[in-house]
């Protein structure tokens, strides 16, 4: 899986050829076959595995207590912290999450999206929380506070990780860390800071 990964975030799925794959693990293609009915089976599992990860770590920055405006700050940069590192350490999935997976064929596209829209939905339940607490207003308008934010984290952690030509092997300026703790202060304040 870790072979596919690599290969996919390079060449993208329909470049990928299985004789790739195997090629790269080291293994033959009865053996891919022994695991996985397709490449697509396989590219499936890596993105269902990939969102339930993601969901992990935004799952961290559940609220128990509330708090003041700078712990929010402090709260999400930490957030965003293990995000960004999450992302870093797994730059081929997020590849194929954020890049290569856009032009695959429509049950990986829809995966993709479904990988988003779990990822939105996590981010939600975070904002929900804080407006439970008390921490933000209440609004009817949570699922484009969501939609917003998310935007602009994808935003962000797709320009840090593959910089303005989406290239899997961009290596940003900015540390994990410095990247999270700037956009958590730009997710609360904004442009006026």
């Amino acid at each position: 899986m870790e072979a596919a990964l690599k290969i996919l975030a390079c060449k993208g799925y329909h470049s990928t050829k299985i004789s790739d794959v195997v090629k790269a693990a080291g293994v033959s293609q009865g053996t891919f076959y022994w695991y996985f009915q397709s490449k697509e089976q396989l590219v499936l599992e890596l993105i269902e595995d990939g969102k339930e990860k993601l969901i992990e770590v935004i799952a961290q920055g559940y609220r128990k207590h509330a708090g003041t405006e700078d712990d929010m700050v402090r709260s999400s940069s930490r957030l965003l912290t293990h995000l960004f590192t999450f992302a870093d350490r797994n730059r081929e999935l997020m590849a194929l999450l954020l890049i290569k997976g856009q032009g695959a064929d429509t049950p990986i596209r829809e995966a993709v999206s479904q990988t988003w829209i779990a990822f939105e939905d996590a981010f939600k339940s975070n904002i929900q929380r804080a407006m439970e607490l008390g921490m933000l207003p209440r609004t009817n308008d949570l699922p484009l506070r969501a939609n917003i934010l998310v935007c602009l984290i994808t935003g962000v952690l797709s320009k840090w990780l593959f910089g303005p030509m989406n290239d899997v092997d961009f290596k940003s300026v900015y540390a994990p860390s410095e990247i999270a703790e700037e956009t958590a202060k730009f997710e609360f304040r904004g442009l006026l800071g």
